[in-house]
């Protein structure tokens, strides 16, 4: 974490969560198309952690396996279920100088991934999201999750006064200097998640970065649609009486300085090519 370039100066890291349930049918594939594609593409120290949302599948067996056979791969195992919970998890705990996350299916382009993470490592803006509903963004679902999708973020702007577009993108990022002082006040453990971290960000004048994606419906989805729904209604509530009262406001969120790190080139991945120190126990690759 403290690689350095040719210049001096630090070298910005990112470490990307998949939060996974129940997922052994798909996990080596999906880790393996991500990594190869960092690998091959980013030039940024990042690494990857597969977040085990207590699966009663093969899908621990299938991550240790991963993080044996791929350099920048690791696993962490929690014993209770919950998106929000692995992602507050992991992130809380990151040694990275910004943290993201996507659904193991990959639904989101890949492509999509540096713009995502960019402005964040170059201290532009603080959260970044996919945003499915941009009007250069490529998307193939059926029409029932399209009209849950848009209304749901209808109802966000209706009753939270909402400016993202598309809170529940599974595809994200944030500084973590910043997720760590918004952490605490981030009460859901699920889905809402998500929807409570840009609520948190934008009481408290953060700046979110919306990337367009291209995104394919994944037919296999694991997402209760109704259940889902129900509670995000909920939280949607809850969230109003917090900011009604003012406990949206968080007191010492860092602020953003610019510092453009964002390369010229790309950094080979060759170990032997990287400056000293590139490589820590956390085996960030670069």
């Amino acid at each position: 974490m403290n690689a350095t370039n040719a210049g001096g100066v630090r070298r910005r890291s990112v470490e990307i969560v998949v939060p996974v349930y129940n997922e052994a049918h798909v996990l080596a594939d999906s880790i393996g198309r991500l990594h190869a594609h960092l690998e091959e593409s980013f030039p940024f120290p990042f690494r990857i952690t597969i977040a085990d949302n207590a699966s009663t599948d093969a899908t621990w067996s299938v991550a240790t396996e991963l993080t044996l056979r791929l350099p920048h791969v690791h696993a962490q195992r929690l014993e209770e279920k919950g998106r929000g919970r692995a992602l507050k998890h992991v992130w809380s705990r990151s040694a990275a100088d910004v943290v993201a996350y996507m659904d193991v299916d990959l639904s989101t382009g890949l492509e999509a991934f540096l713009p995502l993470v960019a402005p964040l490592l170059s201290g532009h803006s603080d959260l970044a999201i996919g945003s499915r509903l941009h009007r250069q963004s490529a998307v193939v679902r059926g029409a029932k999750r399209e009209f849950v999708s848009r209304s749901y973020n209808t109802l966000l702007k209706a009753g939270l006064g909402a400016r993202f577009s598309d809170a529940q993108c599974g595809f994200k990022a944030v500084r973590t200097e910043v997720f760590r002082a918004l952490a605490p006040h981030i009460e859901d453990t699920a889905w809402f998640f998500d929807t409570e971290l840009l609520v948190l960000a934008q009481r408290n004048r953060l700046r979110i970065h919306e990337v367009p994606v291209d995104w394919t419906d994944d037919p296999d989805s694991r997402v209760d649609i109704v259940r889902t729904a129900v509670d995000d209604l909920k939280g949607m509530g809850r969230m109003l009486r917090s900011t009604l009262t003012g406990r949206t406001r968080v007191p010492g969120v860092p602020r953003r300085t610019s510092t453009p790190q964002v390369p010229a080139a790309r950094i080979p991945s060759s170990p032997s090519a990287l400056p000293t120190g590139a490589n820590s126990h956390l085996e960030y690759a670069s």
